[in-house]
């Protein structure tokens, strides 16, 4: 069944396919004879229904306010529609009084349901495939028992494929591990990290790899780089023309919780950024064997990742010398400065400065830091931001290029601007040679 589980949601037939039966879904439900349904049941269940989207429309944009910038339209639309179709399912089947009735309603509401998953799907492209959507996984994992200790015999060298052969019986993929990575020194309250771990870190002797630390969205969460980002493809396919070499990938986690911004710093809402700077290298140091040279360390993400990944670079250059900032906002905010400064830094404008990109690059230089920005060609609303931190982070002295990727704010730049930049970083990470 692997066929059924790699057919994408994204391209191709089936999304059309699943949009036409939420169509003939909705013809279903609209179509019964009863006079009551079509005068009362039908007027009623529209009303409450965008009735409920708009609650949640204003909730969400207007009161609470939890993502830094607006949901489009479009999946308050595809919600509404879905609601609409739970609605209409008990007065259709007493409209329809047959089993078979009943049944093909609720079939009706499976299929708009499935349409409509598939249209807020295809905005961020976040399941690209069938399996992943139910949670299938195109990798092998392995636990943290099943590492065993550090081997006495390491390979070391910059570049390091010119020092290194792959060993017979290595695996031809990598494997991903879940691991607890605690805020020992920061006391921030995260998530399991997700940690790609190439085909090379399982030979012996085996090389002192580079490390990677990757960043998800708000909201968002660790696995998200293993489903819509695509990592462990992209690695194991990089892996594979590289002697299985490839940076060991951490996913950690930057923001607590699917819903939390806690902008990538040290307040009230979490001491991310010791987590980042203090407590998730020392783990990896002290349960990985890595190479712990800070110019073997990078850290990225996509978009409030991204951001996180240009604040760690320019608040700890020390630590993270090289970023890869995917669709990064010109500035952490929580939707506006105002709010940003009132719920992060206590009203303060001297201590969101002190830590905001644009005004760390506007005063200081950074002569050994590089990195990449990424952003997608049709991402109107964060294509300016990236244009501008680009041009500051260059006018700071950082080695920095500007990369733009087909499409908008979605998995597809992000996924494709990973895969882009590999080859960048593992070069810059002294994993490979020119």
């Amino acid at each position: 069944m692997d066929w059924l589980s790699d057919l994408s949601v994204i391209t191709g037939p089936l999304p059309w396919i699943l949009t036409v039966i939420g169509a003939l879904g909705v013809v279903w439900l609209l179509a019964a004879r009863a006079p009551w349904y079509r005068r009362k049941a039908i007027p009623i269940c529209l009303a409450v229904s965008v009735v409920v989207t708009v609650v949640l429309y204003v909730m969400v944009e207007k009161v609470l306010r939890p993502f830094p910038d607006p949901i489009e339209i479009s999946i308050y639309v595809w919600i509404g529609l879905g609601l609409l179709a739970i609605i209409l399912l008990v007065p259709r089947i007493r409209a329809g009084r047959t089993v078979k009735a009943a049944v093909v309603s609720v079939l009706a509401v499976i299929a708009v349901l499935l349409a409509s998953a598939t249209q807020i799907n295809l905005v961020f492209d976040a399941y690209p495939t069938v399996g992943t959507a139910f949670g299938a996984e195109p990798f092998d994992r392995v636990q943290m028992n099943d590492l065993g200790s550090a081997t006495e015999n390491v390979v070391t060298g910059t570049p390091l494929d010119a020092s290194w052969t792959a060993p017979p019986g290595m695996p031809s993929e990598g494997r991903v591990l879940t691991a607890s990575v605690p805020g020992t020194a920061s006391g921030f309250a995260a998530r399991d990290a997700e940690i790609y771990l190439p085909p090379a870190y399982f030979a012996n002797p085996r090389p002192l790899l580079p490390v990677l630390v990757m960043l998800a969205g708000q909201p968002g969460s660790p696995e998200d780089w293993f489903a819509g980002g695509k990592l462990a493809t992209t690695m194991n396919e990089f892996a594979a023309k590289h002697d299985g070499l490839a940076p060991i990938v951490v996913v950690a986690d930057g923001t607590g919780s699917q819903i939390a911004n806690p902008l990538c710093t040290d307040s009230k809402l979490g001491n991310v950024a010791t987590y980042l700077a203090k407590d998730v290298p020392a783990w990896v140091k002290s349960n990985l064997q890595v190479n712990p040279d800070p110019k073997a360390w990078a850290i990225g993400g996509l978009s409030y990742g991204g951001t996180c990944s240009l604040q760690m670079a320019t608040n700890h250059p020390d630590v993270y010398p090289t970023f890869l900032d995917i669709s990064g906002q010109e500035a952490p905010t929580l939707g506006d400065h105002q709010r940003t400064l009132d719920d992060g830094f206590g009203g303060d404008e001297a201590a969101f400065k002190k830590v905001n990109p644009l005004d760390l690059m506007a005063s200081n230089k950074y002569p050994d830091t590089a990195g990449v920005f990424v952003i997608g060609s049709d991402d109107d609303a964060y294509k300016p931001g990236a244009q501008k931190v680009y041009q500051a982070a260059k006018n700071a002295g950082m080695d920095v290029q500007y990369v733009e990727v087909p499409g908008g704010h979605s998995f597809a730049v992000w996924s494709a601007g990973l895969e882009k930049e590999l080859p960048w970083l593992a070069q810059r990470l002294g994993l490979i040679g020119s």
